[in-house]
């Protein structure tokens, strides 16, 4: 019988992990066995990490491990074990995994491009979630950019959405953008789709290591410190999006700006910052909510229908891809970690928020024939 290796953190106290190795159970009928070949491990995972019992992250693969939970990670995994008469071994997926060598899934609502895991215990978590991409009909799978697929594609299609949300919503008024962490990901994805906006300025903040890189990518009209914010006119009309999930940041930009339009948080990548203080009612100006990209897909899907809905973002998709990869300015170099403890320290650095920003980490506890 097969074993499945998993990276367990312990739930609120996210620097402490563990590997834990348990023995396969047999399949039941119409569940398929997949060995998870390469997954991403970036700040937005250890948003999951921190939002884990709020916004129910930890459920999606529970453990068995008492006080223990595996993070949800993107990337792409491969059939090694089938009782489902619609889904062939050796079939290459894309999708939500736990950090594991493996895992079990119970397809359904199957169709050419995609299928639905059944299982029980996902049954109220949000269906974005739960699909699963077939790669041989995916039209944002390319074979030679898996990589960058499993770092940059739900970031983006995050990044897309509130692009998307904010121009739903003609930017509240606003004709500044301030994007906060803007070296992570999903922000310069987001910096990436607001550049093409006319008559929109996007404004990235960061941390003075990490100035050069942000105005690398072309993608930021100005990019200021976090000490700098004086810097732009308080009159502003202006929204932030705040990536960082730093309280200070958060009160300072509601403090100095009296025309501050709009203010939410996506996810937070400062986690040591990611306090209820600042978080809501005792701050100036408008009151700071939570992104839930979910919610602008079922609005969009219900507008445009599922199939213009996916063209766009197929469209968008590949536009930035191509930028991303450009070889005379790549935006991001994929490092690879395989076996526990290249991932316990690979999870340790992106924990805690160190790093070049130009580095994606891909990681397998997957055994690979003939390695360590």
């Amino acid at each position: 019988m097969s074993t499945t290796t998993s990276f367990l953190i312990r739930k609120g106290e996210l620097a402490t992990t563990r590997l834990h190795t348990a023995t396969g159970q047999p399949l039941a009928d119409g569940q398929v066995r997949v060995r998870i070949d390469s997954f991403a491990l970036t700040s937005n995972n250890i948003t999951y990490a921190a939002f884990g019992d709020a916004m129910s992250y930890w459920q999606f693969f529970p453990s068995t491990e008492e006080g223990w939970g595996s993070i949800p990670v993107w990337g792409f995994a491969s059939v090694v074990q089938s009782l489902h008469p619609g889904v062939a071994v050796g079939e290459r997926l894309y999708g939500y995994w736990p950090m594991s060598s493996g895992a079990v899934l119970s397809p359904d609502r199957l169709s050419p491009g995609r299928f639905t895991d059944a299982a029980a215990h996902r049954a109220e978590l949000p269906a974005v979630y739960n699909q699963y991409f077939r790669c041989n009909a995916d039209p944002l799978y390319t074979a030679d950019t898996e990589d960058e697929q499993a770092l940059l594609r739900p970031l983006f299609i995050t990044s897309w959405l509130i692009d998307d949300f904010m121009a739903d919503n003609d930017f509240f008024g606003a004709n500044t953008m301030l994007l906060s962490s803007a070296s992570s990901k999903t922000a310069y994805g987001t910096a990436f789709q607001l550049h093409q906006r006319k008559g929109i300025e996007v404004i990235g903040l960061t941390s003075p290591a990490n100035v050069a890189f942000c105005e690398s990518l072309g993608c930021y009209h100005r990019v200021l410190t976090y000490d700098a914010i004086d810097s732009i006119a308080a009159a502003t009309p202006c929204a932030y999006v705040d990536f960082a999930g730093n309280a200070g940041l958060r009160t300072a930009i509601h403090t100095r700006f009296s025309n501050l339009k709009y203010s939410c948080s996506i996810g937070g990548t400062h986690v040591e910052q990611l306090a209820a203080k600042g978080a809501g009612k005792d701050l100036a100006g408008p009151r700071a909510t939570l992104f839930f990209a979910p919610a602008q897909i079922k609005k969009r899907t219900a507008e445009w229908g599922a199939d213009e809905f996916g063209r766009r973002m197929v469209a968008a998709w590949h536009h930035f891809l191509a930028t991303v990869t450009d070889a005379k300015n790549p935006w991001l170099r994929a490092e690879h970690h395989h076996g526990g403890e290249a991932v316990q320290a690979a999870y340790a650095q992106v924990l805690a928020g160190k790093g070049d920003p130009r580095v994606g980490h891909v990681l397998s506890l997957y055994k690979q024939p003939g390695g360590l």
